[in-house]
């Protein structure tokens, strides 16, 4: 395999492994994408990235991370983001949607607006209740959560399974389930958090389950013919905590309940766990889950370099990388890249008098 190889997952085909990360922009009103997303957005599919995915978008409103997040929980978002959409495969890219609920990580301030901590006040745009698998916070000054009851939890499973069915009225083709970085999902997988009796907590099994049901509720609605990605934190780098056995355990359950591929990320659960930073850090959860789950997965976290980025495809890490703060940094990253590994790749026609 190289980075600049075409692949096909069920019907769709990526013109490369290289994904745009999901990453938060803070620049939304009530929900809705605007100009900024889709020249945001744009750009990285001009620059040649195979995969384009969106921030996480709430479920429900309760359940972005800021008063700024983009939102799916109403259809009047829809026509908004299927313009983005429209763009992106217009200029050669697989438009993705991450689907996303924070938990207690909800109503927090938009970060170049926190001052004096990351609470916001009803008055500011926030909200309250906030909900967790536990009453349990992020921090002891983070606002506290309610525990989700048995009915809420059914609320949270239809919240995602109505997202994927306006992901795909807005014309995307790749959803994304977010079970990483300590938001909702991750609360109940993880056993640092998610101390519950009932039968969404304690084992195991009890634990993955709401993310089960998740996955097999939104693929009523999200068709055979198009993939359906998971994020995972495949890691919570701290004692008792979730590990990578278990990552590998969570991808064997979810596979024959239509995921295709894994996005192996890690941490988020904690606000101080001892993560090991540097270049590529998490490609090995990537590696592992690939080859003891037999499912496709993605390597994303300081990959910055083309021949990094080479490396971990060529030798079977992962099945695509992820970026995100190199293409903040570089929206046309895919095409200097692909100049750097001597490998031929379009150009947008309108740029093609700047080729190397």
């Amino acid at each position: 395999m190289n980075l600049f190889d075409s692949f096909q997952i069920r019907d769709i085909t990526f013109r490369n492994r290289i994904a745009v990360s999901p990453m938060c922009e803070y620049s939304s009103e009530d929900g809705f994408a605007n100009d900024w997303h889709l020249v945001h957005l744009g750009a990285r599919a001009v620059g040649g990235a195979g995969t384009v995915l969106s921030e996480a978008i709430a479920v429900v409103s309760e359940g972005r991370i800021s008063p700024s997040d983009l939102g799916i929980w109403k259809d009047a978002h829809i026509e908004n983001l299927a313009r983005v959409v429209r763009f992106l495969r217009q200029h050669g890219a697989v438009a993705g949607t991450q689907l996303a609920h924070a938990g207690f990580k909800a109503s927090t301030a938009v970060p170049w607006r926190a001052q004096g901590g990351s609470v916001v006040s009803i008055a500011d745009g926030g909200w309250r209740p906030i909900y967790s698998s536990t009453a349990k916070g992020f921090t002891p000054e983070s606002i506290q959560p309610e525990a989700l009851t048995l009915e809420g939890i059914a609320g949270i499973v239809h919240a995602f399974t109505e997202g994927a069915r306006r992901s795909l009225e807005a014309g995307f083709e790749l959803v994304e389930i977010h079970a990483a970085h300590g938001y909702l999902i991750h609360q109940f997988l993880s056993p640092l958090v998610n101390t519950r009796t009932d039968q969404y907590g304690g084992s195991f099994e009890n634990r993955t389950r709401i993310l089960r049901e998740i996955i097999a509720a939104v693929r009523k609605v999200w068709p055979e013919r198009l993939p359906l990605w998971l994020r995972i934190s495949a890691s919570d780098w701290t004692e008792g905590g979730w590990t990578i056995e278990d990552s590998i355990a969570l991808a064997r359950q979810v596979k024959p309940l239509g995921v295709d591929l894994i996005d192996s990320s890690s941490g988020g659960i904690v606000p101080k766990a001892n993560i090991p930073l540097g270049p590529g850090y998490q490609t090995r959860f990537a590696e592992r889950i690939r080859r003891e789950a037999g499912i496709l997965t993605g390597a994303v976290g300081m990959i910055t370099a083309p021949e990094q980025a080479q490396h971990i495809i060529a030798t079977g890490q992962a099945d695509i990388v992820l970026l995100a703060r190199e293409l903040l940094r570089d929206p046309n990253w895919p095409l200097r890249a692909a100049h750097a590994l001597k490998q031929q790749t379009a150009w947008p026609k309108q740029y093609e008098r700047a080729r190397f």
